[in-house]
């Protein structure tokens, strides 16, 4: 399915956010994770069903300031 993640198109075979993850090589890391501008917690990725279209970011944490 043809997807947005973190505004460059992709094509992935996956179902879940977590499945999305894995696929793109994000594993285990700690990432803070947004489908269609609305944040998904750590525990709801791999309940959380991704659609045909779905703008999806990925973000690392940040040190420093």
């Amino acid at each position: 399915m043809k997807l947005q993640l973190n505004g460059a198109s992709i094509d992935a075979q996956v179902t879940t956010l977590a499945d999305l993850l894995v696929a793109e090589g994000f594993g285990e890391a700690k990432v803070a994770t947004a489908v269609n501008g609305t944040f998904v917690p750590t525990q709801m990725r791999t309940d959380h069903i991704l659609n045909a279209g779905d703008a999806v970011e990925v973000l690392a944490p940040m040190q420093g300031g």
